[in-house]
């Protein structure tokens, strides 16, 4: 398993109505938990449904496990849970009875099916509500239920696409936990598509960002995280290039932009309070001080900005 990367996209090109959606995309993703980002029209969806078999590849492969999605689909269900942005229900269904269904369709047999459908409904919060009718459920059950269904047959790889539209700050919180609860359980890949720059911060180790139908940024949030720079932009009075010389021998990166404008990257070891020492030395008056690490919407505004191709 660790050999084989979890998702694997080579020279992928998907047309719809033909037009060009998804252009030469190449990754190898190992694992764990990923974001997919992008904005509207990027081909988030459309990765995902090619993923699942929906639409087949003009060109290229995309592979699940070493499965290709195009040959093996019966393996590629078996493998993959999929919860839908849209509700995908069977009108006059209990939820027991659509998770049970949507796990035979996933391989499982009718009586481990069952059994499993009880699991995942218990186990995101529906258990005293499996019986009732799919259509009585409210946004935030709805949600839970589509969650179950994908995990009923046991997958190896989730994709979940929009998993807290709609939802209340309290049902987005459930939600979040439950998605991070199966990140940590460690026998869950996750794919998870949001427009919610948030739920992939809290949710995901790595993150891939589509532009136009191309792969613009691949990263690793942990690495981005521990390599993270913290960055200053000052206003003072005083003497600006005397302080600058020395925040550079603190081990400081520092430009004097303007007159009274200074924009400095903190190193490790280096803090507020050693800036206002400097500043009390060189006799210079800080009059404004703004101080921030970078996001991931910072990288995800670079990268729309750079709009580079590939990984």
């Amino acid at each position: 398993m660790a050999d084989t990367p979890v998702i694997e996209l080579e020279n992928l090109e998907v047309r719809l109505g033909g037009r060009l959606i998804l252009k030469d995309l190449n990754a190898a993703l190992p694992g764990g938990a990923v974001g997919l980002l992008g904005p509207n029209g990027a081909g988030k969806s459309t990765l995902i449904h090619t993923l699942m078999g929906f639409f087949a590849p003009s060109r290229g492969a995309a592979r699940i496990f070493g499965h290709d999605v195009r040959r093996a689909g019966r393996e590629v269900r078996a493998l993959t849970g999929y919860m839908p942005e849209n509700d995908s229900f069977i009108a006059g269904m209990s939820a027991v009875s659509f998770v049970r269904y949507m796990a035979e369709l996933a391989g499982l047999p009718p009586r481990a099916a069952l059994e499993r459908a009880h699991e995942a409904l218990f186990y995101v919060g529906l258990g005293e509500a499996r019986y009732r009718k799919l259509e009585e459920y409210s946004q935030g059950m709805k949600q839970l239920a589509r969650l179950a269904q994908a995990i009923a047959h046991g997958p190896r790889l989730l994709i979940l696409d929009e998993p807290t539209n709609g939802l209340d700050p309290p049902a987005r919180q459930r939600m979040i936990r439950l998605i991070r609860g199966l990140r940590e359980e460690g026998r869950i890949h996750l794919l998870l598509c949001s427009h919610l720059l948030r739920d992939v911060e809290e949710c995901c180790q790595q993150v891939l960002i589509l532009k136009e139908g191309r792969i613009v940024e691949y990263c690793n949030l942990e690495e981005e995280r521990r390599l993270n720079r913290r960055f200053l932009e000052m206003e003072a009075e005083g003497d600006g290039a005397a302080f600058a010389e020395a925040a550079h021998r603190l081990g400081c990166e520092c430009a004097l932009v303007q007159e009274r404008t200074l924009k400095l990257v903190l190193p490790e070891g280096v803090e507020i309070r050693d800036l206002y020492r400097l500043g009390a030395e060189h006799r210079l008056r800080i009059r404004r001080l703004s101080y921030r690490r970078d996001s991931l919407e910072d990288i995800f505004l670079k990268a729309m900005e750079d709009g580079r191709g590939g990984i």
